[in-house]
């Protein structure tokens, strides 16, 4: 497959007055060039099945360049990822049953049209950063098959303390330069949002926001935004931002938190 140029970094700006003079970056737009290497900075090689609900996202647009983002599968016909991967796509190719990102099941392609992107998504303070998928019908096997959403019941959980898993194609440290061959997977401690809100702005870090430790260089990175974070195979957050100074400094990492969207979600998609 083709490794897609991203977009250049683009970082919030304390200059919109009542910013505070914090910065992010999605991990989509992390600047990259082509060549095969990288991933989950400091991760594992996944086994082939080991994640069966990850795909991988290769999204075109009409004027901007393409980018690569992860997401993942919640029934036979929807698959969740973030709104700042949808934005501004015309389509999107996606990669089901892959360990090996260029050797996929099968692929399908899909049009903006049939993206369901959250209608409140601001991109300057990460407001709502999700989006739904509608694809073309899936047959489940042991190499493509859904995650489970949260139960309504643990909306109120922080989950914060308990080891959750990340996984994507995305870069294995701030200086590769392409995103992985291999699906990466790497452990991450869920910090309460108190402790992140020391990186990031509060106007950032709200209580949609889901964040973990990145200690010893252990962190998502570009390539893998949108992509899931799993707790006992069940689907709590989706990569959203970093710090811009890079992957392996060891600020927190932020994903959109899954149980502040059941609603949407299902009102949406009808899971």
């Amino acid at each position: 497959m083709k490794v897609f140029l991203v977009l250049a970094l683009a970082i919030a700006s304390a200059s919109a007055g009542f910013l505070p003079q914090t910065n992010f970056v999605h991990p989509r737009k992390r600047t990259f060039t082509p060549s095969i290497g990288g991933r989950i900075t400091n991760g594992e090689n996944a086994v082939a099945d080991q994640f069966p609900y990850q795909v991988g996202l290769s999204f075109s647009a009409s004027i901007l360049r393409g980018w690569w983002c992860g997401g993942s599968i919640i029934s036979n016909n929807f698959v969740l990822t973030a709104a700042h991967c949808t934005s501004g796509a015309s389509s999107v190719v996606i990669y089901y049953g892959a360990t090996v990102r260029t050797s996929p099941k099968f692929t399908q392609t899909v049009s903006s049209s049939d993206f369901i992107q959250h209608a409140s998504y601001n991109s300057v303070v990460l407001r709502n950063d999700i989006s739904l998928i509608k694809t073309p019908s899936v047959t489940f096997s042991s190499s493509v098959n859904k995650i489970a959403l949260p139960a309504i019941a643990s909306s109120y959980s922080t989950y914060v303390g308990q080891t959750a898993v990340a996984s994507g194609w995305g870069l294995t440290s701030d200086t590769a330069s392409a995103v992985a061959k291999n699906l990466q997977f790497v452990d991450l401690t869920v910090i309460s949002n108190a402790d992140c809100v020391k990186s990031f702005s509060s106007l950032i870090v709200t209580s949609r926001v889901i964040c973990v430790a990145t200690p010893n260089a252990h962190s998502t990175c570009q390539g893998d935004s949108g992509g899931p974070l799993a707790l006992d195979g069940t689907l709590i957050g989706i990569t959203s931002f970093g710090s811009p100074d890079g992957c392996e400094v060891g600020s927190p990492a932020g994903f959109t938190r899954v149980t502040s969207y059941l609603d949407w979600i299902k009102e949406n998609s009808g899971v």
